[in-house]
């Protein structure tokens, strides 16, 4: 299935390249012997970036996908929906 947030595509890939980048940093943070405390700060800021372009999808799925499954009146096809959602906002969550 296509993803639903294709208008905000752009931004999701710049956001994952932060994030990348922020992970190339921690590594050379470790490499270089840097201070814990400012290494778990780093690992924060990661963890929190990550888990914003988790949200943004969140969003454009319920909006997205899920509203056009709801849409079309099909109580298998609306069960299956709200099974899948439960099942990763568990997983997203998982920390």
């Amino acid at each position: 299935m296509a993803g639903s947030y294709h208008h905000s595509k752009d931004d999701l890939l710049r956001r994952l390249k932060k994030i990348e980048g922020q992970v190339k940093g921690i590594q050379r943070m470790v490499n270089e012997d840097k201070y814990c405390v400012d290494i778990l700060i780093q690992i924060a800021a990661v963890r929190a970036a990550a888990n914003r372009v988790g949200t943004i999808l969140f969003e454009h799925h319920t909006r997205g996908c899920l509203v056009t499954a709801l849409e079309n009146n099909d109580e298998a096809a609306k069960d299956a929906m709200i099974e899948e959602l439960v099942d990763v906002i568990a997983k997203f969550t998982k920390g």
